[in-house]
């Protein structure tokens, strides 16, 4: 139907009416026609197709909660099969006591791994201490600090004639304990000169009992600048021993004169070498275990 201009109209009492033929329809239905004779009856047409589209829709929405509803069946199935995943589940109960059996765990061995070899039980045992032992293993460098004071190294030398390098009743002692080697080390500070012997031993108790009867002293080492010194004059002397080494000192003005009873330095000086020579020794533990 072809729409034509607005033409104004009274609506019934009801408000708004149907308009009239070629009136563009406002609010309402549009009119119904009078069927022309041998045309089909197109207001039961459409009333048929009306009520098959209701029967329709209603289908439609009706399997549409039969689906929603199928849907969230499978999904309450699966949240009730599947559990909480972070809620243990309850294992099979067992019908004759009617106990829930435990859950079978796995277990291994605990094993502790084996402490490092002491330093000390290396340094004591000859078939351990198997690491090189020669005047520049066991003095390194060209000089030695010790609690900020620095000692320039002058010399060494190394003997397996233990008694050629010591005086005064410490060779007889050396020797007597099987001494193996004597390595030696002069050092210098402000003046003071010191050597370092360091005697080798098959065991800790040859070393122990070469201190304990030490008596005498180790050779001053000359060179390197430095001459001789410490002898036929007074001098600081020190022994001590660690593991299968004793090592001894001899510490004294390194222009050959004799020490006053008031001395400090050449008994600073010895103990500071000393301390150096006891610390490389322990440290072959460490160097012989790697």
């Amino acid at each position: 139907m072809t729409e034509g201009p607005s033409q104004p109209h009274n609506p019934g009492p009801g408000g708004y009416g149907y308009p009239g033929p070629q009136q563009s329809f406002g609010y309402g239905y549009p009119p119904q026609q009078p069927q022309r004779p041998g045309e089909p009856d197109w207001s039961a047409l459409a009333e048929r197709t009306e009520a098959s589209h209701r029967r329709r829709k209603l289908l439609l929405i009706g399997g549409g909660v039969l689906g929603a509803a199928a849907i969230a069946g499978i999904v309450a199935t699966a949240v009730i099969a599947t559990g909480h995943p972070n809620k243990p589940q309850p294992g099979p109960t067992d019908q004759a006591t009617g106990t829930t059996p435990p859950t079978p765990t796995a277990s291994f061995p605990a094993v502790t791994p084996p402490p490092p070899p002491n330093p000390l039980a290396v340094i004591s045992d000859a078939h351990k201490d198997t690491a090189p032992i020669t005047p520049d293993s066991l003095f390194p460098g060209d000089r030695v600090t010790v609690q900020g004071r620095t000692y320039a190294k002058a010399t060494t030398d190394s003997t397996g004639r233990c008694s050629d390098a010591a005086a005064g009743g410490l060779g007889g002692v050396l020797a007597d304990n099987g001494c193996r080697k004597l390595l030696r080390a002069t050092y210098t500070r402000g003046g003071v000169a010191v050597t370092v012997g360091v005697a080798v031993f098959d065991t800790k108790s040859a070393a122990d009992a070469a201190k304990n009867q030490a008596q005498g002293y180790v050779l001053p080492l000359s060179g390197g600048g430095v001459g001789t010194f410490c002898h036929a004059v007074a001098c600081r002397l020190s022994a001590n021993s660690i593991g299968r080494y004793a090592y001894f000192t001899t510490a004294g003005l390194a222009n050959g004169g004799a020490l006053s009873a008031s001395d400090t330095q050449a008994l600073q000086a010895g103990n500071d070498i000393a301390t150096f020579a006891f610390n490389e020794i322990v440290q072959r533990g460490n160097n012989t275990q790697r």
